[in-house]
């Protein structure tokens, strides 16, 4: 993928979809609505922004938007039983954002430039457990849409990122880790954790 910037709609949440990932939504908003038929009729280059929402910054000033959020494309759509739009988004690539713009009907445009993905890293089998504890969530929650495959579960960098979609973390932590260079520090927060709900 390019690293070149490129200008897509922002849609700023309180849940998380990071690269690998799947997240199910309702649309309802109609700056909201825009974004999902624009981003629908230029497949396959039409990405949503998938941004996380940061409590401590301005909506006037925009700086409510973290900037590392993830470039995600719609799956598939549906009308839910009330009436509203239901659509599902894959997370593909990070971005890092750096310039956002406020259309008329207020759906934020942002600037932003693709970040590597972490490199692949193999689970160890001391971090067996994290892998465990992460089918049992989906095996409750088939909701979650936990999308994967064999492989994707001995990968180190594909259970963080799913943890990090799930735990009810500050975003400003979520944040910090992924801009690090490979999941080393994640699989360490993740550890401690694990650790901590032992005792």
């Amino acid at each position: 993928m390019s690293h070149e910037p490129m200008q897509v709609p922002l849609f700023p949440l309180s849940a998380h979809v990071l690269p690998g990932g799947r997240l199910r939504l309702r649309i309802f908003e109609s700056r909201y609505l825009r974004m999902v038929k624009e981003a629908c009729s230029t497949q396959p280059s039409g990405y949503i922004g998938m941004c996380m929402f940061n409590d401590a910054g301005s909506v006037e000033q925009n700086t409510h938007i973290h900037p590392i959020g993830t470039l995600a494309r719609v799956i598939d759509f549906e009308t839910l039983p009330d009436g509203l739009l239901g659509i599902t988004v894959e997370g593909e690539q990070c971005f890092k954002l750096s310039e956002v713009t406020t259309a008329a009907d207020g759906l934020r445009i942002g600037t932003v430039e693709a970040q590597a993905l972490w490199p692949t890293m193999p689970l160890t089998h001391e971090d067996a457990l994290l892998a465990e504890q992460l089918a049992k969530v989906y095996e409750s929650y088939p909701e979650l849409e936990g999308s994967k495959c064999p492989q994707q579960m001995q990968q180190a960098d594909w259970i963080c990122m799913r943890w990090l979609e799930l735990l009810p973390i500050c975003a400003s932590t979520k944040q910090e880790l992924l801009q690090q260079n490979d999941c080393s520090e994640a699989l360490s927060f993740l550890r401690q954790l694990v650790q901590e709900s032992d005792q």
